[in-house]
């Protein structure tokens, strides 16, 4: 029984300096709060070349940084009918500048919104769809 818990101790310490490698790394990923492409390649070079201990879980939860940072840097914006070139635009416009100019966008039509936009930027989303009013009425009923 003991070194089973000692066994469980040493899995969570593992994970533990596998964390920090993650975050060591993508602290040094970022060029003025952004990511810099070249840094991270140039980091996972150089991590898979000198194999420090602990590396492979260091670099999966280091992917998973840069997949999380980089859904922030992505919006979805579903609609209900296809929306025009002036006020796709003008979205993107807005979005950008809260954002920041290197925001990427994606426009999809989604028919059970029945009205309405949604847009879901990494963990932000704003639902002014039908679909969601509905739902919040019918809750409330």
């Amino acid at each position: 029984m003991f070194s089973k818990s000692r066994n469980l101790h040493r899995r969570m310490k593992i994970t533990k300096e596998a964390r920090n490698l993650s975050r060591q790394l993508f602290q040094m990923s970022l060029t003025d709060g952004r990511l810099d492409r070249a840094k991270v390649n140039s980091l996972v070079q150089s991590v898979i070349a000198e194999k420090p201990r602990h590396y492979q879980g260091g670099l999966e939860a280091y992917q998973r940084l840069l997949r999380l940072e980089m859904e922030k840097r992505h919006a979805v914006i579903e609609s209900a009918a296809p929306l025009g070139d002036g006020t796709a635009n003008a979205i993107v416009s807005s979005l950008k500048q809260k954002y920041g100019e290197d925001l990427t966008t994606e426009f999809s039509v989604n028919p059970e919104l029945i009205g309405g936009m949604r847009i879901k930027i990494g963990s932000d989303v704003w639902d002014g769809s039908v679909r969601q009013r509905l739902s919040k009425l019918q809750s409330l009923l």
